[in-house]
């Protein structure tokens, strides 16, 4: 990101440019959520497009924002719509009443949102208006911070405050809580949560808990949804739906994104293909060291992924040209900025086809001690890679994730 802090007010209106520099939209607010005892998490901009339709623009695709603009990898083509928990800056928040820890009043005329981490924002300071002392003129300004006042915005209700304690929770351990509550209830902290952190929980559930929840929400939500998962968790759920519903999710998803899971339904369960995720990190063999290290420490990247990166012939999105190779982290490390990466490819692993077994894939990642394998097709093209997480899910019980947590010693 070009900015660290940004002062809201200035973003309305602001420019939405892709990377090639093409205006695909302008910014209309800011989308918050609220945390327990942290400033709101701001999780993403409404933006009108091309269209003059409000659509939703998740702060990670958010590449830079300086100088009266915004660059973003991509925006959604859906409408947005205003989730329970969510305040929009601009239009829920600024002109409101606040009170000082001291006592005394102020009116919010504009606040900051900082970036503490790659692709993580929250509001930092409040430009706040005291009183008029005299007739004459304005009150006094003063910069605070959030936690400076007692109420910058509405009391939050009980399932505000429960979406804020989950946010705050690892997914596994929000999940189990979730599944802790009444049915109602937990229907209506699912709704309350953002589409990226109900994602994020719902992988963490087994199948049939998924569907359960996902099935009284609106299809435009739980492609949403769908979206933000990992294809092959999107995958497994969706073949866990009636067929109609399955195909008309599909249809509402992101394109580039049922492209992935369409290819991912197409294999068997038992297999690499239907194991494996289709987003690995993929580089040129030219690509430096330095560019490689700087792709996985995207916030975005899950562990197991960041542990190696794949070198391929283009086109450098799966599937891709012709596979040429892995290197691990650990390998990258031990080079200087500028080494090529096409130089360090590990000769001792080999890729799995399609249509290996999951037993094979699981005898090949404990033989060479990896955390992922690499999958491609008849053509020797890239299509994914197994990770050790996918291996794990696959041999466990189905029934895993409810049975309880052993006491600690």
């Amino acid at each position: 990101m070009s900015a660290a802090t940004v002062f809201v007010a200035r973003l309305a209106g602001a420019g939405v440019f892709d990377p090639a520099g093409e205006r695909i939209g302008k910014v209309r607010d800011v989308v918050t959520v609220p945390r327990q005892d942290a400033p709101p998490r701001v999780v993403g901009l409404a933006v009108e497009d091309r269209r003059r339709q409000r659509v939703f623009l998740s702060i990670g695709r958010v590449l830079s924002i300086g100088g009266g603009q915004l660059i973003a990898s991509a925006i959604s083509e859906r409408r947005f719509s205003q989730r329970g928990s969510e305040r929009l800056l601009l239009a829920d928040v600024l002109g409101r009443t606040v009170t000082l820890r001291d006592g005394t009043t102020a009116v919010l005329e504009d606040l900051s949102i900082a970036e503490r981490g790659p692709g993580e924002w929250e509001v930092d300071e409040l430009f706040l208006r005291k009183p008029k002392t005299s007739p004459f003129g304005k009150g006094p300004t003063l910069l605070a911070h959030w936690g400076d006042v007692q109420h910058a915005a509405d009391a939050e209700h009980d399932t505000e405050h429960l979406v804020a304690s989950l946010d705050e929770l690892p997914a596994a351990d929000a999940a189990s809580a979730m599944l802790d509550l009444p049915q109602q209830r937990m229907i209506e902290v699912a709704e309350d949560l953002s589409d990226d952190r109900l994602a994020d929980i719902l992988e963490e559930m087994n199948e049939d808990r998924q569907v359960e929840i996902l099935a009284s929400l609106a299809d435009d939500r739980v492609a949403d949804v769908l979206d933000q998962m990992e294809p092959d968790d999107a995958a497994d759920l969706i073949a866990h739906m009636p067929a109609d519903r399955g195909e008309a999710l599909l249809e509402l998803m992101d394109p580039e994104e049922a492209e992935d899971v369409r290819m991912l339904l197409a294999f068997g369960a038992d297999t690499a293909g239907g194991l494996m995720t289709t987003e690995p990190i993929i580089v040129a063999s030219d690509a430096t060291v330095a560019e490689a290290l700087a792709l996985i420490r995207r916030h975005e990247v899950a562990p197991a992924l960041a542990a190696a990166i794949c070198v391929t012939l283009p086109p450098y999105e799966a599937p891709t040209g012709r596979f040429l190779g892995m290197v691990h982290f650990q390998r990258l490390l031990r080079y200087p900025p500028n080494e090529r990466v096409g130089t360090l490819l590990d000769d001792q692993i080999e890729p799995v086809l399609t249509s290996t077994s999951a037993a094979e894939v699981t005898r090949e990642l404990a033989a060479y001690n990896l955390v992922s394998v690499p999958v491609v097709d008849t053509a020797g093209r890239l299509v994914g890679v197994v990770t050790i997480d996918d291996v794990l899910d696959h041999l466990l019980p189905e029934d895993w994730r409810a049975q309880e947590e052993a006491p600690r010693g």
